[in-house]
């Protein structure tokens, strides 16, 4: 579903009419604001698979700190392999407050890396600190689970399950316009997490690993 599609879905189930450009009206505007907020939700309450992403690295002798362009700030580690050739080694995440202690109390020599910690952002992508602090070249494969920027054109995709965010906008819709005689926005929420809740079942079913979700 794109995001067109979403807030004219939202606008139908409140009996508004619908819209061919995103800031047509003042309402469809809110609408737009009210699905990227319920799309913010939905994609923090679950690791989805369309949120699987890998971004590489490549180090230099000596330095300890990179940019992990495209990861945005939100990112969720899966796991970090050093995939040059001859150094296939996995990086384990530690606290970046373990990393500080090794620089500081220990001398500090160069070799492959063997652990990550995350280290802040520089605004827009997330930073990470490898230690030990590289003495050659090496590409770090890092397997994350990026959610999706903010959508901001109509044509966008929406890559969570559309049908919940939907729902959610729709919800805080209703709780923002008040009642008015149709779904209450409590029951239009307890609709919203039910689909948010069979969806991540089914994704579960698909990953064994994971844990039993419970809604906030």
């Amino acid at each position: 579903m794109t995001y067109l599609e979403a807030i004219n879905e939202v606008l139908d189930r409140l009996r508004e009419g619908t819209v061919t450009t995103i800031n047509q009206t003042a309402y469809s505007t809110l609408i737009s604001h009210l699905v990227n907020d319920a799309k913010r939700q939905v994609e923090d309450a679950w690791d989805w698979d369309a949120q699987n992403t890998t971004l590489t690295i490549t180090t230099a002798p000596g330095v300890s700190t990179y940019t992990i362009v495209g990861s945005g700030t939100k990112q969720k580690s899966i796991s970090a392999n050093n995939i040059t050739a001859g150094n296939q080694t996995k990086l384990r995440a530690v606290p970046m407050n373990w990393i500080q202690d090794q620089q500081q109390l220990t001398n500090v020599g160069t070799a492959a890396p063997v652990y990550y910690a995350w280290n802040g952002t520089d605004g827009t992508d997330s930073k990470v600190e490898l230690f030990n602090t590289p003495g050659a070249v090496y590409t770090i494969a890092f397997n994350l689970n990026v959610p999706q920027a903010k959508l901001v054109n109509a044509t966008d995709i929406i890559m969570v399950p559309s049908e919940a965010v939907v729902m959610g906008a729709y919800a805080r819709a209703l709780a923002e316009r008040g009642e008015d005689g149709a779904l209450s926005s409590s029951e239009a929420y307890g609709l919203y997490r039910g689909i948010l809740s069979d969806r991540i079942a089914i994704e579960q079913s698909r990953n064994e690993d994971y844990s039993t979700w419970v809604a906030n």
